[in-house]
């Protein structure tokens, strides 16, 4: 699973919906067909409510709308200017992936974050990137391969003037094309779902350690792995890539809990 929304590409041409999706131009893109395929699929096929879900994930993971804040379905849905039956089905969407917390007869909330649940689920995630690695080495096309240097290209030209947001995206679209590339279907739909329920403690934990020199080299480290088809050196790569992943989702965590409770306590005051 993979959501882009306004993605700013080399030849990304106007925006016209009310969810800001941007229509990549084919023509002189200077994508392979898998990113390509990588990064638009989601824009052109989506349902409402997936277009929908998009957007309340975006406005979740900006902080427009914090852990504890209550989502009134009738409000939301006016200022997006849709009908309440997408906007509940929105919302199912993104509680799915534990974003939302759904509350009997009343309004649902951003969900709170639980360290330990979230760090368990890192662990998971790690695992399944290391296997996804190994059987890439082994199955992956070339076409596949190139697929994710296009992405690390473009993450590289790009890093210092794309919209963090877009640019966590796309890296999360690298680790995407890795899973895929295992040619183990069931592989990348749990890979999919885990990187779901990670989506907002991962955007955090990046943007807590963004850093251009080594995002960029622990990405092209696992590239070259890669196409050395070097499944020893791809896990090695993804470890280095990852070994922090943990302690930061934690530390961050941690953080915007004491944040929140600081706020608690001082509007108890």
């Amino acid at each position: 699973m993979v959501y882009h929304l306004k993605l700013t590409l080399p030849t990304a041409c106007s925006t016209s919906n009310k969810f800001r999706y941007t229509k990549i131009d084919t023509q002189d893109c200077p994508f392979t067909d898998v990113v390509q395929r990588t990064l638009t699929s989601k824009m052109t096929d989506q349902t409402l409510p997936e277009k929908i879900a998009n957007q309340l994930r975006r406005d979740i993971l900006r902080g427009k709308l914090v852990p504890g804040a209550s989502l009134k379905e009738r409000g939301k849905a006016a200022d997006l200017g849709v009908s309440r039956t997408p906007m509940r089905e929105a919302i199912r969407i993104v509680a799915r992936e534990g974003l939302i917390t759904l509350r009997p007869a009343r309004s649902p909330i951003v969900a709170m974050p639980d360290v330990k649940a979230v760090t368990d689920d890192v662990e998971v995630l790690l695992s399944i990137e290391k296997l996804s690695g190994k059987l890439a080495c082994e199955r992956a096309t070339d076409a596949d391969i190139d697929g994710i240097a296009a992405i690390t290209q473009h993450m590289e030209d790009n890093f210092d003037t794309m919209d963090p947001l877009d640019m966590f995206e796309i890296d999360m679209s690298f680790h995407s094309a890795i899973a895929m590339a295992s040619h183990n279907k069931p592989l990348a739909e749990i890979h999919s779902r885990f990187l779901a329920r990670l989506w907002r403690a991962r955007f955090l934990a990046a943007m807590k350690r963004r850093n251009r020199t080594n995002v960029i080299a622990h990405h092209t480290a696992i590239l070259a792995a890669l196409r050395a088809r070097d499944a020893s050196a791809v896990d090695a790569a993804i470890g280095i890539h990852l070994d922090r992943l943990t302690e930061d989702i934690g530390e961050v965590i941690r953080r915007e809990l004491q944040d929140l409770q600081d706020k608690a306590d001082q509007s108890a005051d």
